[in-house]
């Protein structure tokens, strides 16, 4: 298999393609990645138009960054970022471009059926590539505001970010029900089995049994799906949220890591 092949679309995912995203290429990448190497990324000229790489300023990131955000604010083309998941997209393509990784041949056809469309449609809103652009130079005050190690704020960095779209996203989901049942019942299923542990999410933070980073992971990934969320986490299904992003997310991390340090202090 060369490194990238074009992606044959059909039934509803193709409709969906056609509806949000008709212009964007859909390739199967023979690799595994977390962040495209430059010269591989590169190669994604030989299939699209033209390239137009991002790049944003060091100044966003704290001393200790994760080196993949070091790499990714830089002048080398890169393309996705670790915990991307299987299927990603970038505008860093003429035109857009959704990548499907190697990974994605022991995914289930209707799970990755639906990751695609997510991905479709995505594009069609005006939101940023990834979670750093997001954030902005805001990301310092979120890795002030997150007492943890780099790692950690990566991650709630990255949670954020996903629920911002999610927010966005739901609606669209929601409304497939006729249009594209099978890609509304893959939806419905991938939310169904984030429901069962939200209630108790809160008590596993307390009780140490996970991080707060991943309980963030976690509810971030129901909001898309619309489910119930324990506190402090529903004050991210707002309106708010949606209004003000990324201003709105660190004052949320920056209130609830107070009440951490103050429940923390009173134990």
């Amino acid at each position: 298999m060369t490194q990238f092949e074009r992606r044959s679309l059909d039934g509803e995912v193709a409709a969906v393609h056609d509806a949000y995203a008709p212009d964007s290429l859909v390739l199967d990448v023979g690799r595994d990645f977390e962040t495209l190497p430059p010269a591989v990324a590169e190669d994604l000229g030989l299939l699209a138009d033209a390239l137009d790489p991002a790049t944003f300023p060091r100044e966003w990131l704290p001393a200790d960054a994760p080196t993949a955000l070091v790499r990714y604010v830089g002048s080398d083309f890169t393309v996705g970022l670790p915990g991307d998941g299987t299927v990603v997209w970038t505008r860093q393509t003429v035109p857009p471009t959704v990548l499907v990784k190697f990974r994605a041949r022991g995914t289930p056809d209707a799970f990755l059926e639906f990751l695609l469309a997510e991905a479709f449609v995505q594009l069609s809103l005006d939101a940023p590539e990834s979670f750093l652009p997001f954030f902005g130079e805001r990301y310092r005050a979120l890795d002030d505001a997150v007492d943890s190690d780099p790692a950690e704020v990566y991650q709630v960095a990255a949670a954020l970010y996903e629920a911002w779209v999610g927010l966005q996203t739901r609606e669209e989901f929601a409304a497939w029900a006729d249009d594209y049942p099978g890609l509304h019942g893959a939806w419905v299923d991938a939310g169904e089995r984030l429901d069962g542990r939200l209630g108790d999410l809160a008590g596993e933070v307390a009780r140490g049994e996970t991080s707060f980073a991943a309980a963030t992971e976690y509810a971030c990934s129901a909001v898309k799906h619309g489910l119930d969320l324990p506190a402090p986490f529903a004050a991210l299904d707002t309106e708010a949220f949606l209004e003000y992003g990324a201003g709105y997310a660190v004052q949320w991390a920056e209130k609830t890591f107070e009440r951490l340090d103050d429940v923390d202090g009173s134990s």
